[in-house]
């Protein structure tokens, strides 16, 4: 099996599971618990925590950890409703148009078009307004200054895209919103506007500093940097004010509730800091099977050409349906996707695609590979061999077919 889909999910580590093993066992205490043996766990995983945040440069205590990227976003949107602003089930494409709930009033918070449904699907509740992207993915800074009215509570904006691994300014973006900030408070304007990022796909590439990017808010998913899933955290800045997504036992600073996942959040911290000490080396390993793959492979357009993490390599084969060439490249043991795993699997359009200006028929078209810690050389030569193969006789069966169809006509 060749495994290019890690934007999806990597396995765990082995050094991780290793770290995790004791506290299915004979660490299973339950930190709340007073007796010792419980306290000590309880220590374990504040210090766990503790490691999460100094892997970017925060502290433990502003961190806050959930069951994953999705329930972190959550999290970090509800910023925006606190104060009675949230204006329910609003189009993210409203414009405001005749009609729409937008109409007349202006949105309470902007996010990238290209953003993750964990992001989208949210900031409709709040009346989201998405901020457009150029034809390269990257954010329009022009869009994004003209859409930052008074009443703007939260701008989001992903550190690195889920479907084509675009970088994006963030600390440009930084800039423009502490210029608004200074701007509101010469004016009189109190109301808040904070920046939260999505960095799911970029712990494991880039050096992440929250103090650097400006961000008050950032996701983190232990699944895509080879810890365990189900396990996330949100780095909340201090004042930053939060609407609990559970209530109950008043567990990480009363915004998430509930026994604390012990095993997952020490997993976490162990693959944060093996991410750490193989940042550089992993950033060089992969640039160049990115560039072994691309002088390899044949008949292809490349769609994230600059400013985009190593791992990524988004092709598209226009004229061929890509999940088709997913199901074929399977069968030759080759695995890659067509976009992100939610969509892909309930045969959705890309969105993302779309936002940068392909046609349907390059949507189509498009592949996704992510390249990762089960690669080594050899199979990405043998990959690039098996696709080529696989697309060619697509080709070959598609012009058999294209001929017929003349000759009968």
């Amino acid at each position: 099996m060749i495994y290019l889909d890690h934007a999806a999910a990597t396995p765990v580590d082995a050094r991780v599971l290793r770290a995790m093993e004791p506290y299915f066992g004979e660490k299973f205490y339950n930190p709340s618990a007073a007796y010792l043996p419980a306290k000590e766990v309880a220590a374990d995983y504040e210090a766990a925590k503790g490691t999460i945040a100094h892997a970017i440069g925060a502290k433990g205590a502003d961190i806050v950890i959930t069951a994953g990227a999705t329930e972190a976003n959550n999290l970090a949107l509800s910023a925006v409703s606190l104060d009675g602003s949230c204006r329910p089930f609003s189009s993210p494409t409203s414009q405001g148009s005749v009609g729409d709930p937008l109409h007349g009033r202006h949105p309470s918070m902007l996010y990238l078009v290209t953003e993750h449904d964990s992001v989208r699907r949210v900031a409709e509740r709040y009346g989201g307004q998405g901020i457009e992207v150029l034809p390269n993915g990257m954010i329009n800074m022009e869009d994004l200054r003209g859409k930052l009215s008074d009443e703007v509570e939260l701008v989001s904006v992903s550190l690195a895209n889920n479907e084509l691994g675009v970088i994006q300014p963030l600390a440009e973006i930084a800039a423009l919103i502490r210029e608004v900030r200074l701007d509101r408070m010469r004016r009189g304007v109190r109301r808040q506007l904070l920046l939260h990022s999505d960095a799911s796909q970029a712990l494991n590439l880039l050096d992440v500093n929250v103090a650097r990017l400006g961000v008050d808010l950032m996701t983190m998913n232990a699944a895509k940097v080879y810890g365990p899933k189900g396990v996330g955290a949100l780095y909340v800045a201090h004042g930053v004010r939060l609407k609990p997504v559970s209530v109950g036992g008043g567990q990480e600073n009363g915004l998430r509730a509930g026994t604390e996942n012990v095993p997952g959040v020490i997993g976490f911290a162990r693959a944060l800091e093996l991410a750490h000490e193989h940042l550089n080396g992993n950033r060089k390993k992969y640039a160049e099977w990115r560039r072994i793959l691309l002088s390899e492979l044949e008949g292809y357009e490349l769609i994230n050409r600059k400013h985009c993490l190593d791992n990524f390599v988004v092709l598209c084969y226009n004229g061929i349906d890509a999940e088709r060439l997913v199901f074929l490249l399977e069968e030759r043991g080759v695995y890659v996707a067509t976009g992100a795993a939610c969509a892909a699997s309930k045969g959705v359009r890309s969105h993302v695609l779309a936002a940068i200006g392909l046609s349907d028929s390059q949507i189509a078209g498009s592949l996704r590979l992510t390249l990762g810690e089960t690669n080594d050389e050899a199979q990405i030569h043998e990959a690039a061999r098996v696709i080529n193969d696989v697309v060619k006789a697509e080709w070959d069966r598609l012009s058999g077919i294209k001929a017929s169809h003349s000759w009968f006509f």
